[in-house]
């Protein structure tokens, strides 16, 4: 699996509340929510952003409250991924759960800037900075985790193992 897409770079400690402010949590309608996505770090955010996308962060991305609406805002805004040195642990299995897929590099986090168009193989953990003509490399996927995000999320994954597919 792979994906390409220009970044969106921010620091360390982007907290949940910072990925979608608690004032938006009314909104049900997850494509409308997504709008107020990093909303007030970066105003422009969700006019800015493509689909295909990858954010950049630095460590301790999704600290904060267990908030599941915010890998699932980043993810319906359309991300396509998450690098970030590190990760909180509720915010990296919310993510996962969801099927968006976060990589950890600390390299990749020092060298990418804004707007840097990037590429991602999750099989073999390669980040390469096309524009800089960069490669990174971060830990690769567990067979069952690769599953997990190939499926759209937990549910569908379960829901096929269940099937039979």
């Amino acid at each position: 699996m792979r994906v390409e897409g220009y970044t969106h770079k921010y620091g360390d400690n982007i907290d949940t509340d910072v990925i979608i402010p608690a004032r938006y949590l009314h909104i049900h309608d997850k494509k409308e929510l997504s709008k107020y996505c990093m909303r007030d770090i970066d105003p422009n955010f969700s006019n800015k952003v493509k689909h295909g996308d990858i954010i950049v962060g630095g460590n301790n991305f999704g600290c904060g409250s267990s908030r599941e609406h915010a890998p699932l805002v980043i993810l319906e805004s359309g991300i396509s991924c998450v690098i970030a040195k590190s990760f909180a642990g509720i915010f990296y299995r919310n993510a996962i759960n969801i099927g968006l897929p976060i990589l950890e590099c600390f390299d990749a986090c020092d060298s990418i800037s804004e707007g840097d168009d990037v590429d991602v193989d999750f099989d073999k953990g390669i980040i390469t900075n096309i524009t800089k003509n960069e490669t990174y490399t971060a830990e690769p996927f567990p067979e069952f985790i690769m599953g997990i995000i190939s499926a759209g999320g937990l549910l569908s994954y379960i829901r096929n193992k269940q099937e039979g597919n």
